[in-house]
């Protein structure tokens, strides 16, 4: 078994939504990205999908991307992001998914060798200056679905030293290049947490993102257009 990561997939099968209006770089993404995640998972690989997966406005426009994750091989891990308007039911997401994807929200998930997986979308933290005037209202309301998450994982045998591997998948970068942490951070850490991946930086600003070890986690930035439409893979050892 293997880990791999992706985000921000922004698949527009049933909607009128080109991608290349950002740029070259996003000329056939969704071909390019299902050759490279075929030829790269096996059925038995696990891949963690940091959110904004389609740009369908609901669950009958999001219906062709989500049925473009289900073909893909391995076992998916979903989170909500941003632009996830179509998500409004858990529920109603799950029929429309079949069971090679599980659904992150409010929850933990076991992989099959045991790493257990928490998170949350996340938001911009209030007091970053690009924050708008909902930022603390959804910031603290998802920092509580973290605790949810992590409490859920605690039930898994994780987030505790010396438990299950425990890794984190979060769609806003909950530390930043400059050496800024929102309050996600400290959650992470006291759940043991080793590893989070993260998305939704595009562009000039995927360097706004921190990656590397901090604090005893490993932070990845899965952005498509970061990774260059291809999984990346999460170190397990």
């Amino acid at each position: 078994m293997r880990l791999f990561a992706i985000s921000d997939l922004h698949l527009s099968l049933g909607v009128d939504k080109p991608m290349d209006i950002f740029g070259e770089q996003w000329v056939n993404h969704a071909d390019r990205m299902r050759e490279a995640w075929d030829d790269m998972v096996g059925a038995e690989d696990w891949v963690l999908v940091g959110g904004d997966i389609s740009w369908g406005l609901n669950l009958a426009q999001a219906q062709p991307d989500l049925d473009w994750l289900c073909a893909r091989p391995g076992q998916k891990i979903l989170i909500k992001g941003n632009h996830c308007t179509w998500w409004q039911s858990r529920a109603k997401v799950e029929r429309a998914l079949d069971d090679s994807v599980r659904l992150l929200h409010n929850n933990a998930v076991q992989m099959t060798d045991g790493t257990v997986v928490v998170g949350t979308r996340l938001w911009d933290p209030p007091e970053a200056p690009w924050a708008d005037d909902k930022a603390e209202v959804v910031f603290a309301r998802e920092l509580e679905r973290l605790k949810l998450s992590v409490a859920a994982g605690k039930k898994l045998g994780g987030c505790v030293a010396g438990g299950q591997r425990t890794i984190a998948l979060v769609h806003y970068p909950p530390r930043y290049s400059d050496g800024r942490e929102t309050e996600a951070v400290g959650i992470l850490r006291d759940a043991c947490v080793q590893a989070c991946v993260y998305g939704h930086l595009h562009g000039k600003d995927h360097k706004y993102g921190f990656q590397g070890e901090s604090g005893g986690i490993d932070f990845y930035l899965a952005s498509v257009d970061a990774i260059d439409f291809r999984p990346i893979v999460i170190d397990l050892d």
